[in-house]
């Protein structure tokens, strides 16, 4: 079946199997290697991708059920400078054998583009399902912390007067 997928702001027309995951097209077809095989069960969050603003563990997501725009890790730098999740991973040093943080970053960014200022008990409840078997739990929570600071501080001012 042929089947057109929009990733990262461009389409991609491939001949799938409609109950092929998600997943197995976006390495295997197209090449990325942001989303991992992990549990392959979608209970690990390392194949995680975001569909239409919400994560969605590709792997057990079928190909052909997908409509709309999917966003990989790759998807996320911008004319050659990593977006502020992917600069604060790599200022707090969050990873260690780097397997789950594709997952973690996408799982992340998809919070922050809901909740750009959350509480640190509203990070941890969505970051949940987002498993990380080296435990550097700590240093992920305070890598979104630093993003949303940076985010915030990069968006303009809307609705507040400046007063001198």
């Amino acid at each position: 079946m042929k089947t057109t997928l929009k990733v990262n702001g461009r389409a991609h027309t491939v001949d799938v199997d409609p109950s092929a995951p998600l997943l197995y097209i976006l390495r295997n077809d197209l090449g990325l290697q942001g989303p991992r095989f992990g549990c392959g069960l979608g209970q690990c969050g390392a194949c995680t991708v975001i569909v239409n603003g919400v994560a969605t563990r590709s792997c057990i997501t079928p190909a052909s059920a997908v409509k709309g725009e999917i966003t990989t890790l790759e998807g996320l730098a911008k004319e050659g400078r990593l977006h502020p999740l992917q600069q604060a991973w790599i200022d707090e040093q969050v990873p260690q054998c780097g397997f789950c943080q594709n997952g973690q970053i996408l799982t992340a960014k998809a919070m922050l583009d809901k909740n750009p200022h959350p509480t640190d008990a509203q990070i941890r409840e969505s970051m949940n399902a987002t498993l990380c078997r080296c435990m550097s739990y700590y240093r992920i929570q305070t890598a979104i912390k630093r993003a949303a600071r940076t985010l915030a501080d990069a968006s303009p001012v809307s609705g507040k007067a400046v007063v001198a």
